[in-house]
């Protein structure tokens, strides 16, 4: 455990670090915490807290520069958040897709970093099917999400069926599953599948599978935004392969969903600093995040991506009332 002499000198060295993004000297730090205390005790206690991996010496540098366990002590134990205003930005009800767009660039603007938000998850259930034949053994699978949106795709069938055959599989549909999920549809044709003719069950069973890739497809969209704020960042322009490994991160979209996913298990904002864990892929990026929700119930979660040295307090704020704007968003869009 540290004494609260080496707690003060460790938050005002992670702070000063952040605020300048130079190493901390010892006559830096005692002018920083405000402590009357001699060079070589500072020295000493910087000694202590590098030993303990809180802190390290970059190349040749009589500074200090904090971890990723120092910056984790700083976030959980040392982090004080001022209130402050961000009362002038809102978000209107609007369509989902140009909520999370406009959310994700709002991210952005007000970190000066990257915005990333996950899409709302959709629901596999359907309101309205229809089959349409195209040919011997194709058929085009018309189907309407609850929300209004229309798939189309086209399946290839065992036998050849009349469009009278394609009306009553949808009507047969339409009367006894909408509204369900597509899993449910799934196993309750598997156990009514004897009651039904064996050609119109293979058909309903095959517009379910294509439903079901259907909505997999649009499922967990990743919206990023400010990807080349990263550019006028010192920590990444001196150094290209920290920003070639960015970038790397940003195409593989399906990593950022994990890393939210993650994030998304729990209420409340979250933290991921680099190089503490494999949640983060590299050293050099720390992930703010939050879960946001429609009518009460989780449905996706959104951050800010930028480098270890970001003012965690401010982007606290910026991320926890993004979340909520986009929760009121959605939730009054009709």
């Amino acid at each position: 455990m540290l004494d609260e002499r080496s707690k003060l000198l460790l938050k005002a060295l992670v702070e000063r670090y952040i605020a300048d993004g130079h190493p901390v000297g010892s006559r830096t730090l005692s002018k920083a915490s405000g402590l009357e205390l001699s060079p070589a005790t500072i020295r000493n206690v910087m000694s202590d807290l590098e030993e303990l991996g809180l802190i390290v010496s970059p190349h040749t540098s009589a500074g200090r520069v904090p971890t990723a366990r120092g910056y984790r002590l700083f976030v959980d134990t040392m982090l004080t958040v001022q209130p402050q205003r961000f009362a002038s930005h809102s978000l209107a009800p609007d369509q989902p897709q140009k909520v999370i767009s406009n959310a994700a660039q709002l991210l952005s603007n007000l970190s000066q970093f990257v915005g990333v938000v996950i899409a709302p998850r959709r629901t596999s259930a359907f309101r309205h099917m229809e089959f349409l034949r195209l040919s011997e053994r194709r058929v085009l699978v018309i189907i309407v999400s609850p929300d209004g949106d229309v798939q189309n795709r086209v399946i290839f069938t065992e036998v050849d069926h009349s469009q009278s055959q394609l009306v009553e599989a949808a009507n047969f549909l339409n009367s006894h599953y909408v509204g369900l999920d597509i899993e449910q549809v799934r196993e309750r044709l598997q156990i009514e599948v004897e009651s039904l003719r064996s050609e119109i069950a293979s058909l309903m069973a095959a517009a379910v599978a294509v439903n079901s890739d259907a909505m997999a497809e649009t499922q967990d969209e990743v919206v990023i935004a400010g990807e080349r704020n990263l550019l006028k960042l010192s920590d990444f322009s001196s150094d290209m392969g920290n920003l070639r490994r960015a970038f790397e991160l940003f195409e593989q979209k399906a990593q950022i969903m994990r890393l939210l996913d993650i994030a998304g298990q729990a209420e409340g904002v979250r933290i991921f600093i680099g190089g503490e864990s494999q949640v983060v892929p590299f050293e050099d990026l720390s992930i703010v995040s939050a879960p946001y929700e429609v009518d009460g119930k989780l449905v996706g979660t959104l951050g800010v991506i930028g480098p270890t040295r970001m003012a965690y307090d401010r982007m606290i704020q910026i991320v926890d009332i993004t979340s909520k704007l986009v929760s009121n968003a959605l939730s009054h869009h009709k």
